[in-house]
């Protein structure tokens, strides 16, 4: 069984720690915890493990978050993954702070990342992991706040949160969606 592991975010340090780059940060602590390391190949970093008999590549996409589709096109074929079996990492504004939802399926909900896959890939039936990231910010300035950095107090829970995510990642790889979603949507 082979899977593709997405995290969703910007390149570049001026985007590093911030809210919209959640999914990056997800997916470097699961290449993290395997020993892993990434290699700069077309259009995403790109690393591969092994876990439970699984092959598991994890990409991050050089793309930028607007085009990020591109990527996730480009590995499916060329590692010949199902959309099925492609779970895409991505903040959402939706959720409270550090709750995870993962799903079979779903909408863009505005989330540019997103309608980028949905229209390079064949549309909104596809895995995704989903973090809050809350949405506690002055009208008018989502983009400020989902392009800025997690609050002090955030931060410091940061850490589990991630963990935790890591977690369904894996549980996604080894007994699968309906399983992982009954375990971790709480």
């Amino acid at each position: 069984m082979k899977y593709l592991i997405v995290g969703l975010g910007n390149i570049g340090q001026e985007y590093a720690d911030t809210r919209h780059n959640i999914g990056f940060m997800i997916a470097d602590q699961l290449v993290k915890d395997f020993d892993a390391t990434y290699s700069t190949l077309k259009y995403a970093f790109y690393a591969e493990f092994k876990h439970k008999g699984r092959t598991i590549y994890t990409i991050k996409p050089t793309t930028y978050m607007n085009l990020s589709g591109k990527a996730v096109n480009y590995w499916m074929n060329a590692l010949k993954i199902p959309l099925s079996n492609v779970l895409v990492l991505v903040d959402d504004l939706a959720l409270p702070f550090g709750s995870i939802r993962v799903k079979p399926k779903g909408s863009s909900a505005g989330h540019n990342g997103l309608k980028s896959i949905e229209a390079l890939c064949g549309g909104q039936q596809y895995p995704r992991l989903r973090f809050g990231i809350g949405d506690h910010y002055p009208k008018g300035r989502q983009i400020d706040y989902v392009l800025g950095a997690f609050d002090p107090e955030e931060q410091l829970a940061l850490p589990a949160l991630i963990d935790h995510s890591v977690e369904a990642v894996k549980s996604f790889t080894t007994v699968g969606l309906e399983l992982t979603m009954t375990n971790f949507n709480k």
